[in-house]
């Protein structure tokens, strides 16, 4: 019960996670700033290169532990799923709704629906870092073009659409990193010994290369919350050691700073959810793991050794969670419920609309193949889409459903309406007629989240 009421989020200061043997095996810790609470979080799953990557909503963690294995973690319930088996040190990548878990395995994308536990994958030989726009439509990798020059590639989630980004000639691309507003990219390069850090603008592909520290070793780059500027662990040398120096930078190169040092050669860097604090490793003494987490503020460099004690590998700050204030739309006639921002207001019975977005809901009858009714809705002739809408084949609840993303043609008047088509579980009659999908309209930005927790009545 203690850990279940430990982990109550604070959304200001957040919950830094990290992987330490303080108690004799490698597992996932928390600590809490404000309070300094400390507790264990698995017991026996952990491994010394488990890095935890909290989902956006800071519910749950994914780490890779013990055989290779990737971890589900809920920090609220302590419920564990492993989901698979892949290569230490692969990128895990949230999508923005919190559902969808992706990582590279076998020269292939994986795409985890952590909802319905099920999979699947994009081809990608040689990629790697594979990580979500925050759009929730498209993914970001790294892989070779056909010189064998490493590149920077978008692709949309369903496999189609793969442009490359960048036009690298300088060597291998390492830690790439989509800047939370999906518009720009961090990478380093080319290797270990010497290591850049530049970021490019995924529009234009221009890039930009910090000037990083003393000895071109320039280690674990992280965005701000606001994706203004990048941490990062420099190396520097002092006889007779090796040593590190925090630094920040824009993303652009043009506003370097240092905010602390430590004592280890590199150390992970991470941002408060704030944006005003960056955590970060010390404690080596002439070991290769650093003992001790350290809290450096931006607005005060008055760095403060928050937690010693074991080796500790990696660290991450949780993220921000906005929580907009929600209500509960309910229908007794079309059997749903689902939450919506509480800022819309009702416009009639099936339509709910606000400044930023809409929803309406009605109902089909059709056959029984689900991907008929969804192309017949998607290719109306009226084109209520566009020309070439998308369709994603998905499940909701157990059943069948499909999304539909209009194209970049879609008349203005339809407000970048989206669709989702659910197949009931049994049908439903309103009227004289009887139903047997359920259909949710909502603009393209809400679609997902109003849409993903739909649930039967």
């Amino acid at each position: 019960m203690l850990a279940v009421q430990a982990v109550s989020h604070d959304l200001v200061q957040g919950w830094i996670a990290y992987t330490s043997d303080r108690v004799g095996a490698f597992d996932i810790w928390l600590y809490r700033p404000q309070d300094s609470l400390n507790f264990q979080l698995t017991r026996g799953l952990g491994a010394e290169f488990s890095v935890p990557y909290w989902s956006p909503d800071s519910r749950r963690i994914a780490f890779i532990g013990i055989g290779k294995v990737v971890h589900l973690l809920d920090t609220v319930t302590l419920a564990v799923a492993r989901i698979d088996q892949i290569e230490p040190y692969t990128l895990l990548d949230w999508s923005t709704d919190s559902r969808y878990l992706t990582y590279v395995k076998n020269s292939r994308i994986v795409i985890y629906d952590t909802f319905l536990h099920s999979s699947s994958a994009i081809p990608a030989p040689g990629a790697s870092d594979a990580q979500w726009f925050p759009s929730g439509l498209e993914l970001l990798f790294a892989a070779p073009d056909s010189t064998g020059s490493t590149q920077l590639f978008r692709i949309r989630a369903d496999g189609t659409g793969r442009r490359q980004i960048t036009q690298n000639t300088g060597g291998p691309l390492h830690d790439v990193r989509i800047s939370p507003d999906g518009t720009s990219a961090l990478y380093t390069s080319p290797g270990a010994s010497i290591s850049i850090i530049s970021t490019v603008d995924l529009a234009t592909g221009t890039v930009y290369t910090l000037e990083g520290g003393p000895l071109a070793k320039n280690y674990f780059p992280a965005w701000s919350p606001d994706s203004r500027s990048i941490a990062y662990s420099a190396t520097a040398y002092r006889e007779p050691n090796y040593y590190s120096i925090i630094q920040i930078d824009s993303r652009t190169g043009q506003n370097r700073r240092t905010l602390a040092f430590s004592d280890c050669f590199a150390t992970p860097v991470s941002w408060s959810p704030d944006g005003v604090k960056v955590s970060y490793l010390s404690g080596c003494t002439g070991a290769e793991s650093a003992s001790q987490l350290w809290i450096a503020d931006l607005r005060e460099q008055m760095p403060v050794n928050v937690l010693s004690g074991g080796r500790i590998t990696a660290i991450q700050w949780s993220p921000r969670v906005r929580r907009l204030p929600e209500n509960i739309f309910t229908s007794f006639v079309y059997r749903v419920s689902f939450p919506y921002p509480a800022t819309w207001r009702r416009v009639s019975e099936e339509r709910y609309e606000g400044a930023e977005g809409f929803f309406q809901v009605s109902a089909i009858a059709a056959g029984d193949q689900i991907a008929d009714v969804c192309h017949s809705e998607a290719f109306h002739p009226l084109m209520p889409y566009g020309s070439s809408p998308r369709i994603v084949m998905t499940k909701m609840l157990n059943r069948e459903a499909c999304f539909i993303y209009p194209s970049a043609d879609q008349p203005v008047e339809m407000n970048k309406q989206a669709a989702l088509i659910v197949k009931y579980p049994r049908p439903v009659q309103i009227g004289e007629m009887f139903y047997n999908y359920f259909v949710l309209w909502a603009d393209v930005y809400h679609i997902r989240q109003v849409g993903g927790r739909l649930s039967f009545i």
